[in-house]
């Protein structure tokens, strides 16, 4: 499912990726890279992605960063409970590469 995101997003051609495999590996790697957006979802090894969009949003740094979660838990109890720690948006898998395309446009905007 990665792979399917980073070839999405690369199809844009408008700015740099930076993958990483899992929450910890993307705690590492935040305050090496000027990020403008991050992308997670809820289930990952380690640490989940509501864990991590609830300390990257934690992070004065990071206050205004678009945070957007792709998941296959696509319950409206994880859509709200994501939104409320602070994520921008919510995408459910399966989705079609349009979609994430145009909320991604949406959120740097």
């Amino acid at each position: 499912m990665r792979g399917l995101i980073v070839a999405t997003l690369e199809a844009m051609d408008d700015f740099t990726i930076v993958e990483v495999e899992n929450g910890f590996e993307a705690l590492r790697v935040l305050p090496r890279e000027k990020v403008d957006m991050v992308i997670t979802d809820i289930n990952m090894p380690d640490i989940n992605g509501l864990e991590l969009v609830k300390f990257i949003r934690s992070q004065p740094q990071y206050k205004s960063t678009p945070l957007l979660i792709i998941s296959t838990e696509g319950s409206d109890k994880d859509r709200e409970k994501g939104l409320a720690l602070g994520a921008d948006s919510y995408l459910n898998k399966p989705f079609q590469p349009e979609e994430l395309q145009r909320l991604v446009s949406q959120l740097l905007d």
